[in-house]
């Protein structure tokens, strides 16, 4: 597993593999012979954040199921009119 990405040099017959690290773009030399097997590597970090992602959505999910299950929602009255919302503003005011 490896971050980053792999960019062709111009001219030359080695790439470059960018990745950030630290708060800096680290940038080394790649040989033509070692793409495949880098690039496969990216591919598997880019597959382990979807899982992570995945993971993390399913368990925000069955946290605000059980939160839900737990603390239900109070239902406030609600008014139909512009008038009668007004007026129960005023009686939550006093």
């Amino acid at each position: 597993m490896e971050r980053g990405k792999v960019c062709k040099m111009k001219g030359r017959e080695h790439f470059n593999h960018q990745t950030w690290q630290n708060g800096r773009n680290l940038v080394r030399y790649v040989p033509r012979e070692e793409i495949e097997d880098l690039q496969a590597a990216i591919k598997g970090h880019d597959r382990f954040r979807q899982l992570a992602q995945r993971y993390a959505d399913e368990i925000i999910h069955i946290t605000r199921r059980e939160l839900a299950r737990t603390h239900p929602k109070q239902r406030r009255r609600t008014a139909h009119t512009p008038a009668q919302a007004k007026k129960n503003t005023r009686k939550l005011a006093d």
